[in-house]
């Protein structure tokens, strides 16, 4: 890799003033180092199979880096996935040829499915695993100035990795985080950042999220004196693992006592590899029994400092459909910071979350320059009562990053090291203002995640405004929220809008019917109202499920070969497999009485 786009490969330091001196100057410099980026993927890439097409008549070689920027954008066509995956899948079968890229690509990452039902196949290369390490040494850089942490410390991971499998062609097949986990980047990473993780690469690996869970939070106490931060992939990872403990705290104590491990870990490198870490602790069992026994009490108010008092904050992905989750882990937290970890997908990172000290709801990520080719879809929202299709937006020509506007929604467009060019990310994100001179992104919602039967049009954030209102009626009446997922019903006439709840506490039914109703009358998008009043659109139905539902939901894409590390409830589904157990668990039903 070209300096360009490495800052270790620079041979900078690795101070934190260093690497944010870095991203000072390629932030300042942000236009012309995309052009230059595009230049050099475009060069590098040179003669691939799919390029071929529209640049194969140019000798792209020989151009000078603006004008090979204004012919890319001009002529190569704006692409989905979906036009990738045939090169993908002849990749995946053993084809040798440079198809997508010059340098061979032997590793595939699957995105989690999590969004649109079906996992993809999408290149994952060194760059992919150094870019990580970057944007995780940054990130931790402007932390540090904030919430500043004591060098060898421990770090509460809640990270797991799935299992790897080869392809037809040999290439090797696993989530990001997966190879990411496996990488030398993520030894350099704990180096660098001078932090530790608590669980030793078998717990990381398992292959059981279940038995890894339980490590972690095992050796997260057995170490939690030493305890700087505690972090995971998503909130959602965290949340679940603190809910887990709500039941498991009393054996784990047990297994610190006598510095054992009980029967329900049955991974052999797994029990190896934390019974060498762990030895009998009577006093730490008693004291946590102790703190455990006042927790219940409080329903687990304030778990977290209480159980690790030296963690300074919490650290993951809050924002979009992770942010649901942030009342409960505040209840954990009671008061800890939340610090929302940076913005990425599979395909690329995106942006570092320069202000750690915002709430998660209001963070923005400075675009980081160097690790993809970024173009911006100018995004206009339909007027009143005039949307049609199948999403909620009007489209302009896409720009590249120097021209974005603040204010203005836009869908990213990335073109990639490994192999993507103009390929639509379908991520909604606002302008929030600029670092330097790079974009500063508030992510606002996948765009395909939309909830229509008619003219209306719900947006993921739309649905999470909805059923925020609805919860506090709920609260009110000592229930939680646990988990919430929709579906729009069209198989009969008038379709309707479906909302699935899993709920803690019991609930009497006229709370509930109330909930519904007031949910469906909390939709303010004009075109559901006037579906509604005219009876378009049918009641809005409640469904309450039976405890255990999403975890269930879980152990299915986890079956499907997903990682807990990745996992996303989908806030709007249409999948037949997730639909099937909803409707099963299902145990009540609710019809909204709005609008008659």
């Amino acid at each position: 890799m070209e300096p360009l786009v490495s800052y270790y490969n620079n041979g900078n330091g690795d101070s934190v003033c260093d690497i944010i001196s870095w991203f000072e100057v390629v932030s300042q410099n942000a236009g012309h180092v995309q052009t230059q980026l595009l230049c050099q993927i475009l060069k590098q890439n040179y003669g691939v199979e799919y390029l071929k097409k529209w640049l194969g008549n140019y000798n792209i070689l020989e151009m000078e880096p603006c004008a090979l920027e204004s012919l890319f954008s001009s002529v190569v066509p704006l692409a989905s996935h979906a036009d990738f995956d045939p090169y993908i899948q002849r990749i995946a079968d053993g084809e040798t040829a440079p198809l997508l890229t010059q340098q061979p690509i032997t590793h595939l990452s699957l995105s989690s499915g999590t969004t649109e039902g079906r996992q993809k196949f999408v290149p994952f290369t060194r760059h992919s695993a150094q870019t990580t390490l970057q944007i995780f040494t940054l990130a931790a850089a402007y932390r540090s100035r904030v919430y500043p942490t004591r060098e060898g410390g421990r770090i509460l991971e809640f990270i797991y990795s799935s299992n790897r499998f080869k392809t037809k062609g040999g290439l090797t097949v696993g989530t990001a985080t997966t190879h990411y986990y496996a990488s030398e980047e993520f030894k350099i990473k704990q180096h660098k950042t001078k932090s530790f993780t608590c669980s030793p690469e078998e717990v990381i690996s398992g292959g059981d999220y279940k038995q890894s869970t339980y490590c972690h939070l095992l050796l997260g106490l057995f170490f939690s004196d030493q305890v700087e931060f505690i972090t995971s992939a998503f909130v959602y990872s965290m949340v679940q693992a603190f809910s887990s403990f709500e039941e498991l705290w009393r054996e784990i104590c047990n297994d610190i006592r006598d510095g054992t491990l009980g029967s329900r870990i049955k991974s052999p490198k797994m029990r190896k590899a934390v019974l060498e870490i762990i030895s009998p602790n009577s006093n730490l069992a008693s004291k946590l029994e102790a703190a455990c026994q006042e927790l219940e009490e409080v329903d687990w108010f304030g778990l977290i400092p209480k159980l690790w008092p030296k963690a300074k904050y919490v650290y993951s992905i809050m924002t979009g459909s992770m942010q649901p989750y942030l009342k409960k882990l505040r209840h954990y937290a009671n008061g800890l910071p939340l610090v929302s970890a940076d913005y990425g997908s599979t395909e690329s990172w995106i942006g570092v979350d320069v202000d750690p000290s915002l709430p998660p709801e209001d963070v923005t990520f400075a675009v980081v320059p160097t690790f993809s080719y970024f173009e911006f879809i100018p995004l206009h929202r339909h007027e009143k009562g005039f949307s049609s299709g199948g999403d909620d937006f009007l489209e302009d020509k896409p720009i590249p990053l120097s021209q974005v506007k603040v204010g203005q929604e836009y869908e990213v467009v990335l073109t990639t090291f490994t192999g993507l060019y103009r390929c639509r990310l379908g991520d909604v994100v606002e302008v929030a203002g600029f670092h330097k001179g790079t974009p500063k992104l508030n992510f606002v919602c996948r765009r395909k995640l939309i909830l229509t039967v008619n003219i209306d049009k719900n947006t993921e954030k739309d649905l999470q405004l909805v059923v925020e209102r609805g919860s506090e009626i709920l609260n009110k009446a000592k229930g939680e929220l646990v988990d919430f997922t929709s579906y729009a019903d069209v198989s009969n006439q008038p379709g309707h809008y479906v909302i699935y709840w899993e709920i803690k506490g019991k609930v009497e039914d006229k709370v509930l019917g109330a909930c519904c109703t007031e949910m469906d009358k909390c939709f303010a998008d004009h075109g559901y109202v006037v579906s509604r009043k005219t009876n378009s659109i049918g009641p809005l139905e409640l469904c309450v499920l039976e405890r255990g539902t999403f975890k269930k939901i879980l152990d299915s894409f986890i079956a499907n070969g997903a990682a807990l590390s990745q996992f996303k409830t989908p806030r709007c589904t249409n999948n037949h497999v997730l639909l099937k157990i909803l409707n099963t668990c299902t145990t009540k039903k609710f019809r909204s009485t709005a609008y008659t």
